[in-house]
């Protein structure tokens, strides 16, 4: 793996909340800079428990008062083919915790199932995505969208966004947003595919809870190169935020 591989060195959190802080304080720097030095904030969000948590806390004063929420444009790093009215829609989810308590302006939230519509067509609902990233983002020497920052969590397979074990959109490199088929419930999935994650300024992984300790001390010894997560090779800056169950499979 070159240095830029996403194991690289964590940062250790003791607990879920101060991992929460600590990735609230990383959001907002980037947040900052990217405004300062390109007068925009472009950012994929991530679906799950321990993004809901730093969702809840970029909602509160300290946090969203800071951001000027004008400049900010706001994506999905993958999605549930469900209507965003389901409970499993993640952008449901973002919403609730998010975007329903912050001034983002209506059409800069850009969600991959915006409605029921979309979730009957999700082969179109990803072509649809492809564009608006192709259009909405700078792009890459090679024509990849450039995100700013991407927030990605890690499943106990080493799958990270939908990308999963043996999925075919590993091997994607001209699509950047596609279907997925998964043995989870519901099966079809829309996720971000490696080239667009790679060519990201920015991607910080949040790995929370003792059911992940396997997982990340697979990922951190070196040993299991094949897992979707080890395989990316990210050309910006790479963040693990972990806390101390999630890492206690760790040595050192």
């Amino acid at each position: 793996m070159n240095d830029q591989a996403p194991v690289s060195t964590p940062e250790i959190l003791p607990s879920r909340a101060e991992l929460t802080m600590q990735a609230a304080r990383h959001w907002l720097t980037a947040c900052e800079a990217s405004i300062a030095a390109r007068d925009a904030f472009h950012c994929a969000l991530a679906g799950g428990g321990t993004p809901r948590q730093l969702y809840r806390c970029l909602a509160t004063p300290w946090a969203a008062d800071r951001i000027e929420w004008s400049r900010v444009w706001l994506y999905q790093s993958d999605e549930r083919v469900v209507p965003p009215e389901d409970p499993l829609s993640n952008w449901g989810m973002i919403r609730h915790e998010l975007l329903d308590r912050v001034p983002l302006p209506p059409d800069h939230g850009h969600p991959m199932i915006p409605n029921a519509g979309a979730a009957g067509d999700p082969e179109g609902a990803a072509a649809r995505y492809d564009a608006l990233l192709r259009t909405r983002l700078p792009q890459a020497e090679d024509g990849a969208p450039v995100f700013d920052l991407i927030l990605l969590g890690v499943g106990s397979d080493g799958h990270t966004a939908s990308l999963f074990p043996g999925s075919p959109a590993l091997e994607e490199r001209s699509r950047y947003a596609v279907t997925v088929e998964t043995t989870a419930v519901p099966t079809q999935r829309i996720t971000l595919t490696p080239p667009v994650i790679e060519s990201a300024r920015e991607v910080i992984f949040l790995v929370a809870g003792e059911e992940k300790a396997e997982i990340v001390a697979r990922l951190f010894s070196g040993g299991d190169p094949d897992l979707p997560v080890a395989r990316l090779r990210p050309v910006g800056r790479v963040r693990w935020l972990l806390d101390a169950a999630a890492a206690a499979g760790l040595s050192g």
